[in-house]
This record gives structure tokens, sequence and C-alpha cells, in this order.
């Protein structure tokens, strides 16, 4: 019920994970307007689906992702779980899974079935945004890494090594 400390109390988990939000949203705004601008046929992928709404719950994050890829009206924003819109697709996993499924560095097919990966909603559209981003060129999460510089390409590299550490810990289980 209580995660951290707040004014010398115990905060609830719903206070930090709106925290955490309000932190973290000006980087995602920075991010989803450079991939925007980068990449714009992405969108024409998408088709109608451009205008669906999708939860992405990276598990061990107190927060969840609300992503709308219409170029018109562009929305990606942290949300706390206990206030999720409504989405027409949801995707859930570990961050590090979710962040080489956009990269196109993990078999996405091989994370469901392995149950990694969640997948709830329209399956079309999950399976547009994939095969929409299977087609960009380049490192998503390459190109954030560098609108940061040297300490954000450190950071991409350091999450990378602790996730194959710990996937490799998994499978020798």
């Amino acid at each position: 019920m209580t995660t951290g400390i707040w004014g010398g109390r115990l905060a609830p988990a719903g206070a930090i994970s709106r925290l955490a939000c309000l932190v973290v949203q000006p980087v995602l705004d920075r991010i989803v307007t450079r991939i925007a601008e980068r990449h714009a046929s992405v969108f024409a992928r998408l088709g109608e689906h451009r205008k669906t709404d999708f939860v992405i719950d990276p598990v061990e994050l107190p927060f969840a992702l609300h992503l709308r890829p219409d170029p018109e009206r562009l929305v990606l924003r942290a949300v706390p779980r206990d206030r999720l819109p409504a989405a027409g697709a949801t995707i859930r996993g570990r961050f590090l899974l979710l962040l080489e499924l956009i990269d196109a560095e993990q078999d996405g097919d091989a994370a469901f079935f392995s149950r990694d990966l969640e997948i709830g909603g329209d399956t079309e559209a999950v399976v547009r945004l994939r095969n929409a981003l299977d087609d960009m060129d380049g490192s998503i999460a390459g190109e954030v890494a560098d609108m940061f510089g040297p300490p954000g390409r450190a950071i991409l590299a350091r999450l990378r090594r602790r996730y194959e550490t710990g996937a490799t810990r998994e499978r020798r289980r």
C-alpha cells in the first residue's frame, strides 16, 4: 500500500507513480516529437490504426505509456496504472524487452508465446504497429540515446548489458 518516503511519511504507490509521470513526461514529449519528425512514414503504415490508443505497460516501471500514433494529434504520455485510458490495444512486458521489440532485436512472436509479452485488445493494431516499427531504418532506442549525447548512450548500453545478463540467468534456470 505504501512504497516510498514523502515528507517523512510513507507515500502511497499512486503518489509515487504520478510523480514519476511528471518527471518523465518532458523527456517523452521530446522523444515523440523527434521520432515523428524523422520517421513520418511510420504513420502511413499504420493506416486506420493511427487513431488507436495503445497502452504500453513496462511492468517494472511505476507507470505505463499511452501512445496514440496519430500525426494530427500525436500522444506519448506516462500514466499511472490507476488512471489508464481506454485502449484499443495493450502491450505488456519488461521494459528492455519492449525496447528490443521496438528495434526489432527480439522476435515478438517468440516473446508472446513464451508469455514474456502480453497483448490485449485489437491484435491487428498491434501487428500493424509492429510492422511499421520493423520497417524503420536504424534503432529508435539508439536515436533516443543520441538525443541525450554521451550520457544517453551510456545509459542505453548499461540497460542492454543488464538485460542481456538477466536473460542469460533466465536461460540457465
